[in-house]
């Protein structure tokens, strides 16, 4: 039989999963007013203007903007992550795996400029605001593994250890990202090639 203890932990479960999924769904609808607006410009008032839910929904499942913010980053930068591993495990041959990494770079650019704009809002913003930094550096510290990753997969098919540190590594492609971003913001038509080709090129300067 199901002890009294067994059943309180299964709803005290469900009701922790119910919890998240509600902050998931929330995270979700205020993606794009963030990743338009920034993190300056937006409140929680202000999504809550521009999604369905009311702000005190938004301030019931968020303590304040800085919260929802780190939030929808986090969700997002993994879901970035889960990408890039994917084409580290696949890619069979050196020349493929820096090829298609440099493509998964410039498609998630293309596709989700705003997001790695708010992204860059937010490392910014923790120079200033003691809140952010703790997220930011967790972030940073999974986006640095994620390209590790694909250096040491790199670096495994050609049979050669990678010549630098990871922190290196992740300083290197990060800069061509966000050099890239700028290019691609300010409606450069070569931003998104010139980062393929950077990656390209990159890569095997790291092994």
């Amino acid at each position: 039989m199901t002890s009294t203890n067994e059943r309180s932990d299964r709803i005290s479960r469900r009701q922790v999963d119910k919890f998240e999924e509600r902050r998931h769904q929330l995270a979700d609808a205020a993606l794009q007013t963030l990743s338009e607006l920034g993190y300056a410009r937006t409140s929680l008032r202000e999504i809550a203007l521009n999604s369905d839910f009311s702000h005190g929904v938004l301030h019931y499942y968020f303590r304040d903007k800085v919260e929802l913010i780190t939030y929808c980053v986090r969700q997002y930068k993994a879901t970035c992550v889960l990408r890039y591993d994917a084409i580290a495990a696949t890619a069979s041959e050196p020349g493929a795996l820096a090829a298609e990494f440099g493509d998964g770079l410039a498609a998630t650019l293309d596709e989700d400029t705003l997001m790695h704009r708010l992204w860059y809002d937010l490392r910014s913003q923790s120079l200033f605001e003691a809140s952010f930094r703790d997220d930011v550096a967790d972030i940073d510290d999974s986006l640095e593994r994620m390209i590790w990753r694909v250096v040491t997969a790199y670096s495994g098919l050609l049979g050669t250890p990678p010549s630098c540190t990871p922190a290196f590594a992740y300083a290197a492609f990060d800069g061509l990202f966000q050099h890239a971003l700028l290019r691609h913001l300010a409606g450069s038509e070569t931003a998104l090639d010139d980062l393929r080709e950077g990656a390209r090129h990159l890569l095997p300067r790291l092994v």
